[in-house]
C-alpha cells in the first residue's frame, strides 16, 4: 500500500483505519478544503499525535491559539483537549497521518 494512493474526490473528509490493536490506533485522514462544522469540538478520550504529509491546515483549540501545519509539521493533541479543523488547504488534498494512544 501506499499512504497517497486512492486520493479521489471525497464529499466529506475521510478517515481510514490503517491498523489497529488495543493501545494504538493508526489512521490516514483525507482533507480536501474540509473543516470542522461550526461551534463543532472534538473532544477525544485518548491522546492524538498527527502529522501533515501533504497540503496544509489549520487546528484551532478551545482556549488556546491556533497552530498552522504545513508539510511535515506534526502536534501531540492530549486527551480531552478540545480541538477543531479550522482550515484545509483549498489547492490541494491535505493527508493527515494520525496516530491514536489509548491513555492508561
Amino acid at each position: 500500500m501506499n499512504i497517497f494512493s486512492n486520493l479521489i474526490d471525497f464529499k466529506d473528509e475521510t478517515f481510514e483505519t490503517l491498523l489497529e490493536s488495543e493501545n494504538v490506533k493508526i489512521e490516514r485522514i483525507v482533507s480536501d478544503a474540509h473543516v470542522s462544522p461550526k461551534d463543532f469540538w472534538y473532544d477525544q478520550e485518548d491522546d492524538e499525535w498527527v502529522i501533515v504529509l501533504q497540503g496544509s491546515a489549520v487546528i484551532g483549540f478551545d482556549n488556546q491559539e491556533s497552530v498552522s501545519l504545513g508539510v511535515g509539521d506534526y502536534l501531540h493533541i492530549k486527551a480531552h483537549q478540545k480541538h477543531m479543523v479550522e482550515w484545509t488547504s483549498e489547492k490541494e488534498k491535505t493527508v493527515w497521518l494520525a496516530v491514536h494512544l489509548k491513555t492508561l
